[in-house]
């Protein structure tokens, strides 16, 4: 279709799209989470320097040195050189002992040494530590005061701080490694997202988004215009698409797609045909009441297999159509046959009454009124049902036509379990079905079919038996299965089928054997528990 009209007036595939937005949504984590870690580093910077503070501070505060020191008249000869060797120590930028008016005795910067402690001091004239983050002589730092005790008295403080500059830095060189990590992490993000790209690419095959909207409606359209039954399998056997024509012929679920096709109840010859990739084109099936066309073929994208499609149509009219054809034709050439016959014994009876011979003429005449009105006469009295008395009247000159020899043996009374017009389906196309059969053997065989019927107002038995090749043993089960049909490939041979889904509606039982005339015995059985009638 034009490369689905240019791909839209330019527009993006979907795995394109998608491409990006991943990339976009990787880029963005990655970026969230550098600074996250930057912001949980910054803290835990800040916590770690405020505990080294504290401690630094309340070791100083308990040195004895430093207690003896602080009421002396000049602590600062004594306490500056220690002040700063502990600093040095320490990774600390200040240690300030300080009075508790807050007079420096100490500082990094001697020029200090004598001014007010910038900041505050919290709690420590009462005894406790104290934390804050402070801009002081140094700029900003995290430092800690702690109160320098002579028994239950503070007598000085010690504050010890740690710059800001320093955690910064210290920070900095831990970022090259955040860096890393993230560059990590980035990259593995940017692969996943081609890889997902790639595979859905080749999955929706590089189709936008209003593309696959505009296809998907565009086949819904056709699917529910067309009048044949379609239905879509991809790769896995599982049903995709599925129009309402296929849903009414099938008689499928409502709930279908995404369900294997294996369990839908379809004929198997389809189904095996689906599996096999094979196409298989207008093989005829009995569903029911209906008679199917189902036709599939393997589907195709760029050479690729992506399933199968399964067409189905409704040619139940038509194949009754040509039922009534047929039977007309086969009564056509019966009466063509009989017209033969009847004009060649008429004029053998007007031969005989032109030669003077009239006593001959009225007895031969005679026979052939007695043969044809006892061969009506042993139907009608065995067979009570009119129409299935009518029906194998004509059987019998069809198999007289074709050189058959048709026994009919047993009664059947006006009262059965199974209608006239059931009746007349299961027993026409079983001897139908037996007269095909004996039409395939050889010459010099003798061409025979019985017909067995017995029955009463609750049960039914009818056993057909012929001369034909039979029906190979490993064949038996499958004439039994739902559509199954020898000629199904020439719309032909659907009797059988017919039969069996007849037998099945009523809940009887279809038998298939060896007959003792050489062929096959189709025997059915249909019974009922309290005579009821089935019709």
């Amino acid at each position: 279709m034009r490369d689905m009209t240019r791909r839209a007036q330019g527009e993006s595939p979907v795995a394109r799209q998608i491409l990006l937005l991943q990339v976009g949504v990787v880029v963005v984590l990655v970026v969230t989470a550098v600074a996250l870690a930057a912001l949980d580093a910054r803290r835990d910077s800040r916590k770690a320097a405020r505990e080294q503070a504290t401690v630094v501070a309340r070791s100083v505060a308990d040195s004895p040195f430093v207690r003896r020191e602080v009421v002396t008249a000049d602590p600062t000869t004594a306490l500056q050189p220690f002040a700063e060797e502990v600093r040095r120590d320490t990774g600390t930028d200040f240690v300030v002992i300080m009075s508790t008016d807050r007079v420096r005795w100490t500082h990094p910067d001697t020029s200090r040494i004598g001014g007010t402690f910038v900041g505050g001091t919290g709690g420590a004239l009462d005894g406790k530590v104290f934390t804050e983050e402070k801009t002081g002589t140094l700029g900003p730092s995290v430092r800690a005061v702690v109160p320098v005790s002579d028994g239950d008295q503070v007598v000085a403080m010690v504050a010890v701080g740690i710059t800001v500059d320093r955690l910064d830095r210290q920070l900095l060189g831990d970022l090259p490694g955040i860096a890393l990590a993230a560059g990590v992490t980035l990259l593995a993000g940017l692969l996943g997202a081609w890889l997902i790209a790639r595979r859905l690419r080749r999955q929706t095959h590089g189709l936008g988004e209003r593309e696959i909207t505009r296809m998907y409606e565009y086949y819904r359209a056709v699917l529910g215009a067309v009048r044949e039954g379609l239905l879509l399998v991809d790769s896995d056997m599982r049903v995709q698409l599925v129009n309402d024509e296929a849903v009414r012929l099938l008689a499928l679920p409502d709930e279908v797609e995404g369900r294997p096709l294996a369990e839908l109840g379809l004929p198997p010859g389809l189904v095996a045909a689906v599996e096999q990739r094979t196409a298989v084109a207008d093989q005829t099936y009995v569903l029911g009441h209906q008679v199917l066309v189902l036709s599939t073929s393997p589907a195709y994208w760029h050479q690729d297999e992506v399933g199968a499609v399964v067409t189905v149509r409704d040619r139940t009219e038509l194949q009754a159509v040509t039922g009534e054809l047929d039977l007309v034709r086969g009564l056509t050439e019966s009466l063509r046959s009989q017209n033969h016959e009847s004009a060649n014994r008429l004029h053998t009876i007007v031969s005989l009454v032109e030669m003077g011979r009239p006593e001959q003429a009225i007895e031969f005449a005679t026979q052939e009124l007695q043969v044809a009105q006892g061969l009506a006469d042993v139907v009608v009295s065995a067979v009570e049902e009119p129409v299935l008395a009518a029906l194998l009247l004509g059987k019998t000159a069809q198999a007289a036509e074709r050189g058959i020899d048709l026994d009919i043996e047993g009664e059947l009374p006006s009262e059965l379990p199974v209608a006239p017009r059931d009746l007349v389906a299961l027993v026409g196309n079983l001897v139908d079905n037996a007269f095909d059969a004996v039409a395939e053997t050889r010459a010099e065989r003798a061409q025979r079919v019985r017909v067995g019927l017995a029955g009463d107002a609750r049960s039914l038995r009818i056993e057909v038996d012929d001369s034909g090749p039979g029906i190979p043993p490993e064949d038996r089960a499958q004439v039994l299965d739902r559509g199954w049909s020898s000629k199904a490939a020439e719309g032909r041979g659907l009797g059988l089928a017919i039969v069996s889904q007849v037998v099945s509606r009523h809940g009887g039982r279809l038998e298939v054997t060896d007959s003792s005339l050489g062929g096959a015995r189709f025997a059915l059985t249909v019974e009922t528990a309290d005579g009821g009638d089935l019709r």
